[in-house]
């Protein structure tokens, strides 16, 4: 390959606003501290993107002598790459690149153009020792080598504008599924917490010692329904939207007064007055309608008046289900209606800004309809379903 394709390989590269993001995330997730995209031929290894926090000292454009990396045997067989600790690795514990380098930690994904020729490799280096070999993160190179690729292709044959168009969908679509990851990783840590403040609670304490274990319990689901909305949003970004367990006969009732129960005891002053007239079961997803309910309870609780009662009705007749939450207090501003179901609408819901976005997906899971009307004395937010 001549000087000037690999400048032209460099410069798309480059030009690919997606791959610092994906460089950026890669090290965010994985722990490394560099993260490059290479050009790798037969005789050469040049960086084209790099995200360096350990001063490597490689720029784009730069070039290492190609027997010198691991990349050049991935070009020869077309395989990854993974070494969690080199000094205990039965293969590489002996090879010359990480004694060269002074590595402990090292990924490297091969990168190929969708008409499956080969480009080069997604890689990632540390000098301290990580934990690579997971399913998670090895399913995450792959997804990023493939997305570059794709890039790739793009950038050599549709127009500045269409480059333009792919490079904004793929950066969104990394974002979106950066949120995902990053939800399922906080739920982990957030888990033995909560077993730890369970088993705490079975022994013997004194009154203070409760309340506070009992406070950080509340703060435990609160973090774990924004996580749920985070993944909840991050799922219906890309594709495959809100997951339902339905039941044929779902008894909602009880599943109303739990939820109602629980913020009425994290608010005992306000009044929350309910009219549950549910006689049939539904066929539905009791705990998504659960969760609509709530956000829209939190929401009435957030943004009332509170020295004026919320309203939660629920009914069903011969064709629909509808639950509706009402409040008193200032109507919401004209000029957010449009956008109130929108995710990150801060000013319809604290925190996040997902709860009303999550509700419509949830409606919409039940092939039903959510709405909202505010007015100077009264704002309310009605679902819709159809029984089947």
């Amino acid at each position: 390959m001549n000087l000037a394709e690999l400048k032209k390989d460099i410069t798309t590269v480059s030009s690919i606003r997606a791959v610092p993001v994906i460089l950026n995330i890669v090290c965010r997730l994985t722990g490394m501290r560099f993260a490059a995209v290479a050009r790798v031929t037969e005789s050469q290894w040049i960086a084209c993107s790099v995200h360096d926090e350990i001063a490597f000292g490689l720029t784009p454009g730069d070039e290492l002598k190609v027997e010198s990396t691991l990349c050049h045997e991935i070009r020869q067989t077309g395989r990854p790459v993974v070494i969690n600790n080199v000094s205990e690795d039965p293969v590489y514990f002996n090879h010359h690149t990480p004694r060269i380098y002074s590595l402990k930690s090292y990924i490297s994904m091969p990168i190929w153009r969708p008409d499956g020729t080969f480009f080069g490799t997604l890689c990632a280096i540390d000098p301290e020792v990580h934990k690579l070999d997971t399913p998670d993160i090895i399913e995450m190179f792959e997804m990023f080598a493939e997305v570059i690729g794709t890039l790739l292709s793009a950038a050599d044959c549709e127009t500045a504008t269409a480059i333009q168009l792919s490079d904004e969908r793929a950066t969104s679509a990394l974002r979106e599924q950066f949120i995902a990851i990053l939800g399922h990783d906080l739920r982990n840590p957030l888990t033995a917490i909560d077993s730890g403040m369970r088993v705490l609670l079975r022994t013997p304490l004194n009154e203070r010692a409760t309340t506070v274990i009992q406070m950080v319990q509340t703060s435990i689901r609160r973090m774990n329904a924004l996580i749920g909305s985070v993944m909840d949003f991050a799922r219906s970004r890309l594709g495959d939207g809100i997951i339902l367990n339905r039941t044929t006969n779902a008894a909602l009732s009880p599943m109303l007064e739990q939820v109602i129960t629980e913020l009425q005891t994290s608010e005992p002053e306000r009044v929350i007055n309910t009219s549950l007239t549910l006689p049939q079961q539904v066929d539905c997803d009791p705990h998504r309608i659960g969760e609509l309910v709530s956000n829209l309870v939190g929401n009435a609780l957030t943004y009332g008046l509170p020295d004026k009662p919320i309203t939660v009705t629920a009914s069903t007749n011969a064709d629909e289900l509808e639950i509706a939450v009402s409040n008193s207090g200032p109507p919401i501003p004209a000029e957010i209606m449009p956008q109130l179901f929108e995710p990150f609408t801060r000013g319809s819901m604290q925190g996040l800004g997902l709860g009303l976005y999550i509700c419509q997906k949830i409606a919409k899971a039940h092939d039903g309809i959510i709405e909202a009307i505010s007015t100077p004395s009264e704002t309310r937010f009605t679902f819709r379903m159809p029984l089947k």
